[in-house]
């Protein structure tokens, strides 16, 4: 089951990159030589941005439940991605990257923002030069 999902180019990913394309910024994906192998990567800003998939990184909205099967390894692993992903923010940070997280529910979900509105705030965010940004549903 777990082998069929997929870890980066997911059509979330990939509409949100089209869309900062579309903006005029250039950016690589997926970079291994930085902590966490951040989704993308925008050299020129300095700056990495994880697009995280409510279940698989826990997020508390209306996209995540835990499944009732199995329940201790699935708690375990979340945990585990969680820290991860804590873990990778904080070595990014030290090392001088700017860190934006967009959530899967600001792109779908009850309370979306929509594809072009979260591209419209990332690029608020890279142009004023904050250290940090989330984006939630």
């Amino acid at each position: 089951m777990m082998a069929g999902i997929r870890s980066k180019n997911t059509r979330i990913e990939v509409s949100l990159r089209k869309a900062l394309f579309a903006q005029g910024f250039r950016y690589r994906i997926n970079d291994a030589r930085l902590p966490g192998k951040p989704d993308i990567v925008l050299p020129r800003y300095r700056a990495v941005v994880f697009v995280h998939g409510c279940f698989w990184h826990g997020h508390d909205c209306s996209l995540f439940r835990l499944p009732a099967s199995n329940t201790d390894f699935w708690r375990t692993k979340i945990d585990t991605n969680r820290a991860r992903d804590e873990r990778a923010c904080g070595e990014l940070a030290a090392q001088g990257w700017r860190v934006a997280v967009i959530w899967e529910c600001a792109i779908r979900g009850k309370k979306e923002a929509g594809v072009m509105a979260v591209a419209e705030s990332l690029q608020a965010w890279l142009k004023i030069g904050a250290p940090q940004l989330v984006i939630r549903g």
